[in-house]
């Protein structure tokens, strides 16, 4: 029996300068369901989303919302948050000086006689990190946090409020599987107590596994909508709704040609920046060959971030030894600036605090990290500049209308481009990348899968960091497995599958498969 609706969204124009964000756009979802939005990074989906929950007020967009039988016209989020809306974005919104439970409550404090009743505000967090799944003191500060219990505790602070409809935009883009299985049962337990969820996803799997409905949206206009039977969905017509034609095989045919080791770590060990005597890197040994594509798999918290953070430039942790060679010279990288100087390039999993600028245009970030590039005599040539950066947004499918626009005006996939391109641009030998399809729909993960094995048949050594085993084996050469903070092991594709790479990743002996332990280095030193 299909439930009544909770919400209507009719004819939702949204204008930008120079782009039409949202063209007539129609939403309908029942009370209860999970409804899944999907479509292209730059389709839309987030600025409908942000047009529901007020951070785009009535009044910046035509249309209509019905929310529980009523017209709506939210000035702002707290208006939308008191009508029992909640918004989790893609790019957290933590402060990453506070902690866990100011965090929850900022904006919502409890007040006893005036004060804020901390005592009270801390028991109500332990109980909501217990719902998400998470076990961290609720005095954490966020800063010592990774990004995938940052988005869990956004949640847990969406569920301190009295919500109706829950909107969660890419919420396991940074979420391991256990994690993301972890998600699902909440949501399920929310759909038990009839509260609406809807999720902005990539991950066709995801939207099978815990949709009731899907919508695609493509170029800011609604092109279907279509109810799901449990664990069903047809992938493929989902992918031709979103980019306008099929995909035939997600990971792009591949021959692999690797030539001589280019790039060689050994007996790499570090201290965790803020718990002296607590080794997040220990006595790691890997090597890539020039050609070669290697893969680093972990739970979340497992030490793959930090082990190559802490490489490219130290700029992780406290340096305790270890060597690094390049082409069989030994080098040294104490700073970033020397990483780069020594053909070490690195694309963060943090897009938004540690890759991009927020206030630069998408032309100055293109050639941020590589200036003697653009360089005429003494001074920055600001043709040379724009031709790169329109370079990059052509060759990346970056959508904007201009390269001058802010990297803030883009939706969250093309940000990941933007650092892309910059970290291209310095043309290294050695490219780490970092979750580099994270919150990326299908069509441009395609791209991005295709200029990795460009850069590899250029005899690049390249390196991937992924919580999606399935990209890791579409991709790799070879897949090299961390947990707590050491290298456990390595196979060739030809080897390696889902189940021996979990078994690797969750014990050192490979013996147990702990699928529902979150290996994190706050909880192991």
């Amino acid at each position: 029996m299909e439930h009544p609706l909770i919400l209507q969204m009719q004819g939702i124009t949204k204008l930008f300068p120079g782009v039409r964000a949202l063209d007539n756009v129609t939403l309908e979802v029942h009370r209860g369901d999970v409804h899944a939005i999907c479509g292209e990074n730059g389709a839309g989906k987030s600025t409908l989303m942000k047009v529901l929950s007020g951070v785009y007020p009535h009044g910046s967009y035509e249309g209509k919302i019905i929310f529980m039988g009523n017209e709506v016209a939210f000035k702002d989020i707290k208006e939308s948050e008191n009508a029992g809306i909640a918004i989790i974005h893609q790019e957290l919104t933590m402060i990453p000086e506070l902690s866990i439970t100011e965090n929850i409550f900022m904006g919502n404090e409890i007040v006893k006689h005036g004060l804020i009743d901390w005592n009270t505000a801390r028991h109500r967090t332990v109980e909501l990190l217990e719902r998400v799944g998470l076990s961290v003191e609720p005095d954490t500060l966020i800063k010592h946090l990774g990004v995938g219990q940052q988005q869990l505790i956004e949640i847990a602070k969406a569920l301190s409020k009295n919500v109706k409809l829950l909107i969660l935009d890419e919420p396991t883009s940074a979420l391991n599987e256990a994690d993301s299985e972890n998600l699902f049962n909440l949501m399920r337990g929310l759909k038990s107590k009839d509260i609406t969820c809807i999720m902005i996803s990539h991950k066709l799997n995801e939207i099978a596994e815990i949709s009731d409905a899907v919508t695609v949206i493509r170029d800011g206009r609604t092109v279907e909508t279509y109810a799901v039977e449990a664990g069903h969905v047809d992938e493929d017509r989902i992918i031709r709704s979103m980019v306008g034609r099929s995909i035939e095989n997600r990971y792009p045919e591949h021959e692999s040609h690797p030539g001589e080791v280019i790039f060689e770590v050994s007996d790499w060990t570090v201290d965790h920046p803020n718990i002296p005597g607590c080794q997040a890197c220990k006595n790691s040994s890997f090597f890539v060959r020039a050609g070669e594509i290697v893969g680093f798999a972990g739970l979340m918290g497992a030490g793959r971030t930090e082990l190559m953070r802490s490489i490219f430039g130290r700029n992780y942790g406290v340096y305790l030894g270890g060597t690094i060679k390049i082409r069989g010279k030994e080098i040294h990288v104490p700073s970033v600036a020397s990483a780069i100087r020594q053909g070490i390039a690195y694309v963060p999993e943090d897009r938004k605090n540690l890759g991009l600028n927020l206030l630069d245009s998408i032309r100055s970030t293109i050639v941020s990290a590589n200036l003697k590039g653009i360089l005429q005599g003494h001074l920055l040539n600001l043709d040379k500049e724009f031709q790169v950066a329109e370079k990059y947004r052509h060759s990346l499918n970056i959508k904007t209308y201009s390269v001058n626009s802010g990297v803030s005006t883009l939706s969250g996939g093309n940000q990941q481009k933007v650092v892309l391109g910059k970290w291209m641009f310095t043309e290294p030998d050695v490219l780490i990348l970092d979750e580099p399809t994270r919150g990326i729909d299908v069509g441009a993960k395609y791209e991005i899968y295709r200029l990795i094995h460009k850069l590899a048949d250029e005899g690049k050594a390249v390196i991937i960091i992924s919580s999606e085993l399935p990209e890791l084996l579409g991709i790799s050469d070879r897949i090299y497995t961390i947990f707590e903070g050491s290298i456990t092991g390595v196979l060739d594709r030809a080897e390696a599958n889902q189940e021996n790479l979990m078994r690797m990743m969750t014990s050192t002996s490979g013996s147990e498969l702990n699928a529902g332990k979150d290996s994190r280095i706050y909880e192991t030193c």
